[in-house]
């Protein structure tokens, strides 16, 4: 028996708000969280902006014992913690569990290790001081570092995974967690993902040129999806996290229920047919999102508004398309889309969590938050859409249903829709 699965906690650390209140405040009104970064500027890069999350490292001593706390200098990781353990307790579940909570899983994905973290081990150990490492080293360069953290903290018993999917992790780590619950195997899955871009990932994203140069001066117009003016995108930073539940399971103990998730899909084009290791291809994408929608068993005319991926780059365009293709919309008919991206850059393997975050929100609040930096949308876009289908300021609207997709590097694609909760299904 397929089981129904509902949002019923969220925690985020983006760019443009740390925790939910902040962050709600800054999608409603269009806050960037982009900043100048002067170590860019004199790293001599090319872009020297970026989308980096206010965060008092601190106040970590809040969510983990004071022992891990002054072990731990994995900054990805910290986000992760924080995000994480804001959605549990937004769930109101308790923290402390003398037991393993076996009913509770975990897939909390990442990319890329904490370079800092690595650049200090390769630094000792070249230097012959490895002694000097100490123990709690390892557990911070591995990638499953997060969830072995979120685990231990939660007592989560179920199923643990630490996914890498490039661009595509957070939207995959939480459909990963929606079919564990879906088909049983799991009650409760606590998903999302976490990215700390330091100058060293920034610097090879930097060496592609790809990424925006020609607003240094003027950081918040950086990022600017769909834009004729777009010139590559903003690397950012941070973390979202969901708590996903059994819908008995959860009104069992009578929890607030955001959203619910009725169906996704993910593939890879196998960099076949356009598609490469750093561009996906229209095939993929297109079925992706077909099959997300079959898979949710829903009309592509009742989805309200698109989370689009969109991150500012000559790939806007074909993404639009592509959208237009697999949903047979177009013009006046096309449903509503944003990028996040235009407020707080792209979070990489963070981007498809604290989207899916956004995206809830809208849902619960019922609006539809606005596309910044939009003043010259590229005439290539505006021949499958009408420009008012791409709002610049917050709109109040119902929106029951969106779909939220992410595209990544290798080619790989995810693509999630979330609904409005109605009890009756």
């Amino acid at each position: 028996m397929d089981h129904r699965v509902v949002i019923t906690g969220l925690g985020v650390v983006s760019p443009n708000g740390v925790g939910i209140p902040a962050f709600l405040h800054s999608i409603r009104n269009g806050v960037s969280g982009v900043r100048f970064v002067p170590q860019y500027e004199e790293l001599r890069f090319n872009c020297q902006v970026a989308g980096q999350p206010v965060f008092e490292w601190d106040q970590l001593k809040n969510y983990i014992p004071e022992t891990t706390f002054h072990g731990l200098k994995a900054i990805g990781i910290g986000y992760g913690i924080k995000a994480a353990l804001d959605a549990w307790t937004d769930a109101g579940i308790s923290i402390d569990s003398e037991l393993p909570r076996w009913e509770t899983g975990c897939i909390f994905g990442s990319s890329v290790g904490d370079t800092e973290v690595v650049k200090n081990v390769i630094t000792k150990v070249d230097g012959k001081e490895a002694r000097k490492l100490g123990s709690r080293i390892v557990e911070q360069i591995m990638i499953s570092g997060i969830t072995a953290y979120l685990s231990g903290r939660l007592a989560l018993g179920n199923r643990t995974i630490t996914n890498s999917a490039a661009c595509a992790t957070g939207t995959q780590a939480i459909l990963m967690g929606y079919e564990y619950i879906k088909h049983g195997f799991a009650r409760r899955m606590l998903v999302g993902s976490a990215e700390y871009v330091d100058s060293y990932i920034f610097g090879t994203f930097d060496s592609m040129r790809v990424l925006a140069r020609k607003f240094n001066h003027h950081p918040e117009q950086a990022s600017r999806p769909m834009s004729s003016s777009a010139c590559g995108f903003v690397p950012g930073s941070g973390a979202g996290a969901l708590i996903l539940e059994d819908l008995d399971f959860a009104l069992a103990r009578n929890a607030t229920i955001y959203a619910e998730i009725v169906g996704g899909s993910t593939n890879s084009g196998g960099q076949r047919g356009g598609g490469s290791m750093t561009a996906p291809g229209s095939e993929g994408i297109i079925k992706c999102i077909s099959d997300a929608l079959i898979n949710s068993n829903i009309s592509p005319r009742s989805i309200d508004l698109i989370g689009g991926h969109l991150t500012a780059t000559a790939a806007d365009a074909l993404e639009i398309r592509n959208w237009s293709l697999a949903l047979d919309r177009k013009g006046d008919d096309f449903p509503l889309i944003n990028s996040l991206k235009s407020m707080i850059g792209h979070c990489l393997s963070a981007a498809g969590s604290i989207e899916a975050v956004a995206a809830v929100l809208q849902i619960t609040h019922q609006f539809v938050h606005p596309n910044i930096n939009l003043e010259d949308v590229n005439p290539e876009i505006l021949k499958m859409v009408s420009v008012d289908k791409l709002p610049t300021t917050m709109v109040k609207k119902e929106i029951n249903t969106v779909a939220k997709a992410n595209f990544g590097f290798g080619d790989v694609n995810a693509c999630l829709i979330f609904s409005k909760y109605n009890h009756n299904g």
